[in-house]
């Protein structure tokens, strides 16, 4: 089984395009896929992209995944934990960094001021 991802050299990104809302996500919340895919049914695959919050935005329950997930707060703010109204939980600076293992239980999230992500997701070789 290989890594579903092209060789792809430094490369300066237009960061005003290609960007859209994941399934299952409040809208102000948007990935922009920078390599590779994930096939969650067949459980297979890597996928590396950047998810950026708008300011205020918030989700309202945990996520749980089977895939493992690496995450990289680039820039702006983060808060885990909030409650379904948005308030409360533990804020974080940027380049704080996650690793999750399949079936870990994580957030709800949301960013005071906006903020964008790095992260890689990938399912463990059979």
């Amino acid at each position: 089984m290989g890594v579903n991802k092209k060789h792809d050299e430094f490369h300066t990104l237009d960061m005003n395009v290609g960007w859209e809302t994941p399934p299952g996500y409040p809208k102000g919340i948007e990935q922009k896929i920078l390599s590779g895919a994930l096939d969650e049914t067949n459980k297979r695959g890597t996928r590396t992209r950047l998810l950026r919050f708008a300011p205020g935005v918030f989700t309202k329950k945990p996520f749980v995944h089977d895939y493992w997930e690496e995450v990289f707060l680039v820039s702006g703010d983060l808060t885990v934990g909030n409650d379904a109204q948005g308030t409360g939980g533990k804020s974080f600076p940027p380049n704080t960094y996650a690793v999750r293992p399949p079936g870990a239980h994580h957030g709800p999230f949301k960013s005071n001021d906006g903020c964008i992500l790095l992260e890689i997701h990938y399912f463990d070789p059979v």
